[in-house]
């Protein structure tokens, strides 16, 4: 949400590469991102070091290196949608709440996010979903340790290498539904019903 308030806001002139470096899971193949997390987050990066030093472990392979990735992975997800949503918040507003002496937290708090409930509920849904389906950087970041980062896509493929078909149909039908239930959601939350079938009086 920061990270989408500041895009929206700022007037910085090069701010288009602090979006093309949101943008880039959009574009990247998964393992790609994925190698990359977990250099950075390895043993011999100042951050894993760090992470090993505060907390007694390395990050690689644990739910928390898990959690780091998917944020990542799963950041356009989230930030375009708030975003979107954060533009379309009307300028008038933020100047007359300026004027009259509140600060940008409070116009923030109090205006912005609001009025952009619906995007905001949008990103967060949909970055969730994204994470949840993701197979690639979590297999690469997070492995396949029962219990702890194995996730639903890759007990799937468990289950198709070893001939468990009906398990894998049974996991993969949830994951269908679920994903059909949170775009319903989605496009339910942003429908503008009288841009369709305009109500007739």
């Amino acid at each position: 949400m920061p990270i989408a308030y500041w895009v929206t806001f700022s007037r910085w002139r090069w701010k288009f590469l602090i979006e093309s470096v949101v943008a880039l899971p959009l574009v990247l193949p998964p393992t790609v991102l994925g190698f990359y997390i977990l250099v950075a987050t390895g043993s011999r990066s100042p951050v894993g070091r760090a992470w090993e030093k505060w907390f007694g472990h390395g990050l690689a392979f644990t739910f928390e290196g898990l959690v780091v990735a998917s944020v990542l992975y799963s950041l356009p997800f989230a930030v375009q949608p708030m975003a979107a949503a954060f533009s379309q918040v009307d300028r008038q507003l933020l100047e007359a709440s300026s004027t009259l002496g509140s600060s940008k937290l409070r116009t923030f708090l109090r205006i912005v996010l609001p009025l952009s409930v619906n995007g905001v509920i949008t990103g967060a849904v949909l970055s969730f979903a994204h994470t949840l389906g993701e197979f690639g950087v979590v297999l690469m970041v997070g492995g396949n340790i029962p219990g702890v980062t194995r996730t639903v896509s890759i007990a799937i493929y468990d289950d198709v290498q070893s001939f468990n078909y009906a398990g894998a149909n049974a996991t993969a039908l949830l994951l269908l539904l679920f994903s059909f239930a949170v775009l319903s959601l989605v496009y339910g939350l942003n429908r503008k019903v009288w841009a369709v079938w305009p109500l007739q009086r």
